[in-house]
């Protein structure tokens, strides 16, 4: 029989080496080389893969709050309409990427660790912002009335008009009219679409369609014309009464263009809506500043002289590319343009 035991054996430097059967224990067991470099093979790749594996898949936070809160794969995957063998996979998935073990597998469910307890505010924050986008989302989604602002005599009734036709054939589609002479902040939102007399160059980032060109002359009414000459030039406005369009303190470029040619005192009236001052005219209560394309049809107002070239306007059409960009403000602009700009033809 093979005699099977151990002794010591001196190895050339002296030292002991235990031997089986009269080999060493390399000769016992000839994979203990290959069998610590595959330990070490493994830790390098779990340490690796820890640290390439950032934390990437925020829907796995889901899995992770349903499991904390249900206390077992089965109960997390009725709360949250998925199969069981999916909450588990994404249960692993989630510890192998954070590189914890998030919970103690029991035969009575999923028991969370200290790690897991540790984590759970933040997992509860991560919930919270993603209903807050998913709601805002929503709200992004939902028909919003588009924002129109003019001065209140863009608002005429063949705009209206023009209005009203969109919405029989949009009936989702609203809308909301900011009447006033403020240049709003079309990028900052404070309207969606702008109509603009101006002489100065759009905002470039705006969207912009030009109108037309408003135009505007000295008038007066055959019942004043009646009463006294009208005036043939700049230099006769001397001695005669006027009324002007005054929407704010600060005096319009009509009003201003005025002023250079006669005194405050020949301004009989001042309105904040150019109808009214329009009315007064008509009505022979003075001399105005009037536009020439609405004017001219009007065969109870004569024009004085050549309209006055340094107050002519381009009239434009103004939308924020933001609004541009939602489905219905692009239908009512491409619907509203044309039809508006043919009312100034």
């Amino acid at each position: 029989m093979l005699e099977n035991r151990s002794h010591p054996a001196k190895s050339k430097s002296g030292d002991a080496k235990v031997v089986i059967s009269g080999s060493p224990l390399r000769s016992f067991c000839p994979d203990v080389t290959s069998l610590s470099i595959s330990l070490v093979s493994v830790l390098s790749l779990c340490c690796s893969s820890f640290m390439k594996n950032a934390f990437r898949d925020w829907s796995n936070v889901r899995y992770f709050l349903a499991v904390f809160r249900e206390g077992s794969t089965l109960a997390a995957s009725r709360k949250l309409g998925a199969a069981q063998p999916t909450v588990a996979r994404r249960i692993d998935a989630l510890e192998r990427e954070l590189g914890l073990v998030l919970f103690e597998r029991e035969t009575r469910g999923f028991r969370p660790t200290a790690l897991a307890r540790a984590l759970l505010p933040q997992a509860e924050a991560i919930e919270k912002a993603a209903e807050g986008f998913e709601e805002k989302a929503a709200d992004l989604t939902r028909s919003r009335p588009i924002r129109i602002t003019a001065p209140g005599a863009n608002f005429s009734p063949r705009m209206q008009r023009i209005i009203y036709d969109f919405t029989v054939a949009n009936p989702g589609v609203g809308f909301e009219f900011i009447q006033t002479t403020k240049v709003l902040d079309l990028a900052a939102g404070e309207a969606d679409v702008a109509l603009r007399l101006t002489t100065k160059a759009p905002e470039p980032d705006l969207i912009c369609r030009k109108i037309s060109v408003a135009r505007y002359a000295v008038y007066g009414s055959r019942a004043y014309a009646a009463k006294r000459r009208l005036p043939m030039s700049e230099a006769d406005l001397k001695g005669h009464r006027f009324v002007v369009y005054r929407p704010d303190p600060t005096p319009r470029p009509n009003e201003a263009w005025l002023l250079q040619f006669i005194t405050p005192d020949q301004i009989v009236g001042a309105f904040a809506e150019f109808a009214l001052m329009r009315e007064a005219v008509t009505n022979g209560q003075g001399l105005g500043l009037l536009n020439v394309k609405h004017s001219e049809p009007d065969d109870n107002l004569i024009r004085c002289f050549d309209p006055v070239e340094a107050l002519t306007q381009d009239h434009l059409l103004l939308v924020s590319p933001e609004a541009y960009r939602r489905p219905e403000v692009k239908k009512f602009i491409k619907f509203f343009a044309p039809r508006y700009a043919s009312i100034f033809k």
